[in-house]
């Protein structure tokens, strides 16, 4: 089943709505908000690179509420457990019967701020839940449910102490952005309302958690022509031949553009993608899956710039067969 029209256009009028709402609290940052629910209803989950104070906790806070869900925020320090985020079995005297207590991982949202900082052991106990929306403990799995969605935060500035997110793990995040400082015009507003603390800011709802779900599935079906799926294999393809990458982008890396260029599509009132979709998102979704020649490192080159110079040199489609 394809995508219709109308429903294209309800879609976008809903992700209007939600990030309008969420950008009451996150003042001038459009963009960011809008690459951040892509993700979520691509079914995805985003990483975040940001220096402190920018306003991590109070988007995952703010989308939580938007659709009506739960957030959950986990402080990653070297001494965090794996059954600090999972949850534990515990034996209960009464009942004589071990029990699951669920950990924070169980929410709508979960914020895993400086997720740098603790152990690699940790650090997996994630990959599991990112991938397959479920917990294995003592050898029982257990669902976190629907919708769910990760956003990890690392401080690019401060390294002392960090432990550097492996491949697969960062391969398992749809997109990487960065929120950064707001504009001028943005800092007065904050500082007119200072006398408010940032957990006191509440988002209005805006649908409920069960119809985020139906705008994630309705996202699915957001028709892509081959042609655009032989310019996003040319794409990842060239990340992989370039002189200056060592590691291109993965397939999962590929599946993971065509889902939220389906998603950016759909909020653009679109029920079909153009390569201008692919573009957009290129950078988020593919530049933080690259691994640079240390050469070329050396030389200032960065995963951004890569991905630029690859979608400067791969031309995309020109036409587009008939819905």
């Amino acid at each position: 089943m394809t995508m219709t029209p109308e429903e294209a256009t309800r879609f976008a009028a809903t992700l209007d709505r939600l990030v309008g709402a969420v950008e009451e609290v996150l003042l001038g940052k459009n963009r960011v908000i809008r690459l951040a629910f892509t993700a979520f209803l691509s079914e995805g989950h985003l990483l975040l690179d940001d220096v402190p104070g920018t306003g991590k906790t109070s988007l995952a806070r703010a989308m939580a509420q938007s659709i009506e869900g739960t957030s959950n925020r986990v402080q990653f320090t070297p001494d965090l457990l794996p059954g600090d985020i999972t949850g534990v079995t515990v034996y209960d005297q009464r009942s004589g019967v071990f029990e699951f207590h669920p950990g924070p991982v169980f929410a709508s949202i979960v914020l895993a701020d400086e997720i740098n900082r603790a152990s690699p052991k940790t650090q997996s106990a994630l990959l599991e839940v990112m991938e397959e929306g479920q917990v294995t403990v003592d050898g029982q799995s257990h669902l976190v449910g629907h919708p769910f969605m990760v956003i990890a935060t690392q401080n690019p500035v401060e390294q002392a102490g960090t432990y550097r997110l492996p491949e697969a793990q960062l391969d398992r995040f749809l997109m990487r952005t960065s929120i950064g400082y707001p504009d001028h015009a943005s800092t007065i507003r904050i500082l007119e309302g200072a006398d408010q603390r940032a957990h006191e800011h509440r988002v209005e709802p805006q649908l409920a958690a069960a119809e985020a779900v139906e705008m994630a599935a309705i996202a699915r079906t957001v028709y892509v022509d081959p042609t655009i799926h032989d310019y996003v294999s040319r794409l990842v393809d060239s990340t992989r031949t370039a002189r200056e990458v060592r590691l291109g982008v993965s397939v999962r890396g590929a599946l993971a553009l065509i889902r939220a260029a389906k998603t950016h599509a759909a909020g653009r009132g679109r029920h079909y993608v153009v390569p201008d979709d692919v573009k957009a998102l290129a950078e988020p979704v593919l530049a933080h899956r690259l691994i640079l020649d240390p050469e070329a490192e050396f030389d200032g080159v960065t995963a951004s710039n890569m991905i630029a110079q690859v979608l400067i040199e791969t031309p995309p489609p020109s036409t587009r067969q008939a819905v």
